[in-house]
């Protein structure tokens, strides 16, 4: 409290997570399942564009193509202007853009506009998704990171089978039913109102920025313990390096080979990823599958993603990231190619299950 001693530490590391300190964590969970919801929810409206707007293959991976080439800016940019502007004020307009735009694609009769709205979402998404990591890894105890970091994800992602179920319901309503799917998206402004109002900016970037008072404030908003962060601050160098710098600095003779073996694991495993979840329902409808079969069995894999991510939180913390990932990727290498040749309906759905909860657990040992 503000009259007692002040106790030297290093931000939250050895500290217990209660309170408010908690309900910072549920703040990031709600932006995370909205931000979820709008990722996601194109992969179950595919079908219904696809029978109601006659929008064929390659309408669908015009779409999609736009849409990841401007998740990858945001996942640049995410990085970069958080360490600018802050995490706080770059987490409220990420989900600004995000929600803002799946209303726009929910409004629009205009393919183009459609697919500029979608690369709109992406940028938004993904910013948010870089944005988020680094807030909660900058915002946990060094001895529970994993544990949250998998726990916000879980709950986020928990998102995905939630999207199914409505797709499932509301899309077969009618042939415009899909842009009740889109407005779903503008809930992220109850997330953003939420963020606006209690997410507090994190200590570690403030301590960078010199702000050093404001970080302590923050510490013991959150802890309600009078924390001493000038042995941490004199650990930080408040001079950023430039960009080129950073970037150079990931292929420097240092860091080359983890950062080499991290770009392989990254780049063999997500695009087969988002191949599973993004295209099933389309590829199903492709072979003839009626549109309520697509939407349910995309919802049932679905179901993978939190399954991985709340069993990745129970082991994530004890010890070691390397025998779990080799693991999970063995499982991934195994069941894609079972998955590129079955096409018995619950056979596709049950490797694809597995397929995605075996991913979420690989991702999650990466990032930390």
């Amino acid at each position: 409290m503000p009259g007692q001693e002040k106790i030297s530490n290093n931000y939250f590391d050895g500290l217990k997570v209660c309170g408010r300190h908690k309900a910072v964590f549920f703040i990031i969970m709600v932006a995370y399942f909205c931000e979820q919801m709008d990722n996601w929810n194109f992969g179950f409206i595919a079908p219904a564009l696809m029978q109601h707007w006659g929008l064929t293959m390659k309408d669908i991976g015009t779409v999609t193509f736009w849409y990841f080439a401007a998740m990858t800016c945001g996942g640049f940019a995410g990085g970069f202007i958080s360490d600018m502007i802050g995490r706080r004020k770059t987490f409220l307009i990420a989900i600004t853009l995000f929600s803002t735009a799946s209303i726009i694609n929910g409004l629009t009769d205009d393919f183009h506009i459609f697919v500029a709205s979608r690369a709109l979402t992406g940028f938004g998404v993904f910013c948010l998704m870089v944005c988020s990591q680094a807030y909660i890894a900058e915002m946990a105890p060094a001895e529970s990171r994993g544990k949250w970091q998998n726990l916000v994800a879980g709950v986020g992602f928990c998102a995905v089978p939630v999207i199914g179920m409505l797709c499932r319901i509301i899309i077969p309503l009618h042939e415009e039913a899909w842009r009740y799917i889109f407005y779903l998206g503008g809930i992220g402004y109850v997330a953003l109102f939420i963020a606006w109002k209690y997410l507090d900016e994190s200590p570690r970037w403030l301590v960078s920025r010199g702000r050093i008072k404001e970080a302590e404030a923050v510490m013991l908003d959150l802890t309600h313990m009078n924390i001493d962060l000038s042995a941490a601050a004199a650990r930080v160098n408040t001079s950023k390096p430039p960009i080129k710098d950073v970037l150079l600095g990931m292929i420097s003779q240092k860091y080359i080979k983890r950062t080499l073996v991290i770009l392989v694991i990254v780049l063999c495993t997500n695009p087969a990823t988002f191949v599973v979840t993004n295209w099933t329902a389309t590829l199903l409808k492709a072979h003839g599958f009626s549109l309520e079969q697509c939407l349910m069995a995309t919802t049932l894999i679905s179901i993978g993603v939190p399954l991985g991510l709340f069993a990745s939180s129970t082991f994530t913390d004890m010890g070691g990231r390397k025998i779990p990932l080799v693991i999970m990727l063995v499982c991934m290498a195994i069941l894609a190619p079972i998955f590129g040749n079955v096409s018995h309906y619950w056979v596709v759905v049950g490797v694809a299950r597995f397929f995605t909860t075996s991913h979420s657990c690989c991702v999650c040992s990466i990032q930390l």
